[in-house]
């Protein structure tokens, strides 16, 4: 199953109780939705949980039932229809549309002046047309509708609520979508869907864990990098002093130091200052090496 699937699988088991919820809801899968003219409803979907819903939804709302539901079994497109011109002019009598201009579709913001109500409406808005990315690829959510009033709309509608979105349009629709994970993580929890908001948050948390571990892991070899050249060189350093005879006149501290550097090439200079007995300190080993390698330049 995809991402917008199981969020709207969780978005269809929130009950459909308050009348002015289930309207809002209802309005916004209208306005969102394949087509919602004076002449016709027209519902297209393929998920299961959204077509068990929609008839207690539009009962709910509008009193009244689709002309056309899926048969029994039915799976793939499912459609649900109303033609009935009674029903029609019913439904755009209760959301405030004129059927006389035919459904001059806009927001009736009237319908909107609860946060409940505002939250339903883009939650069926979601329902229609609605998608979101799978948060482990990238965070894309939008809302697809037909009807430029109503992107422009929705849009104000939602800088209101305080997720501002932006807008595009694509193929004759209007799209309005987020691409922030904080934009989405809020939007999905306002509708509804608090488990596919937390679904997002885990997956931006895990990538940024493993962007820390790779940049952790990049850092750790590139310090092993400079360890390993700069070893190499202080090597080098001895074996001349070495082949120049001079290795065997310098001081007891910098021959034990050649010595230990010569037998542990590979450790870095806190694990080589550990060797010595008794230990010396990072720095003071370091000021060694230096004093070797000049003096090597100096032959």
């Amino acid at each position: 199953m995809s991402f917008s699937f199981e969020a709207k699988n969780e978005l269809c088991r929130l009950p459909v109780q308050k009348l002015c919820c289930a309207r809002a809801e209802a309005c916004g899968i209208l306005l969102y939705c394949n087509t919602f003219t004076s002449a016709e409803v027209r519902i297209i979907t393929g998920n299961p949980h959204l077509a068990g819903r929609l008839p207690k939804l539009f009962h709910r709302a509008f009193g009244l039932r689709f002309d056309r539901l899926p048969e029994t079994g039915e799976s793939g497109k499912l459609v649900f229809q109303i033609s009935d011109g009674e029903k029609l002019r019913r439904i755009a009598d209760l959301l405030g549309f004129s059927p006389e201009q035919n459904l001059a579709l806009h927001i009736n913001f009237a319908l909107l002046e609860e946060d409940c109500c505002r939250a339903a409406f883009l939650r069926g808005a979601f329902f229609a047309g609605g998608s979101v990315t799978d948060p482990a690829k990238r965070y894309h959510l939008e809302l697809a509708t037909s009807h430029l009033q109503v992107s422009r709309e929705l849009e104000a509608l939602l800088r209101e609520c305080g997720y501002p979105p932006k807008s595009v349009s694509r193929s004759g629709s209007f799209i309005t979508y987020f691409k922030q994970s904080d934009q989405i993580e809020d939007f999905l929890t306002l509708i509804g869907a608090p488990v596919a908001a937390m679904n997002v948050m885990s997956a931006k948390l895990e990538k940024g864990l493993r962007n820390s571990v790779n940049r952790r892991l990049n850092c750790d070899s590139a310090n092993l990098d400079k360890a390993v050249e700069a070893a190499q060189e202080q090597l080098e350093a001895i074996g001349r002093l070495r082949d120049a005879g001079v290795l065997e006149q310098l001081p007891d501290k910098l021959q034990q130091t050649a010595a230990l550097r010569a037998a542990h090439p590979e450790l870095t200079l806190s694990e080589l200052a550990e060797n010595f007995d008794p230990p010396v300190t990072k720095s003071c080993l370091n000021h060694r090496l230096r004093k070797l390698m000049q003096m090597a330049k100096e032959l």
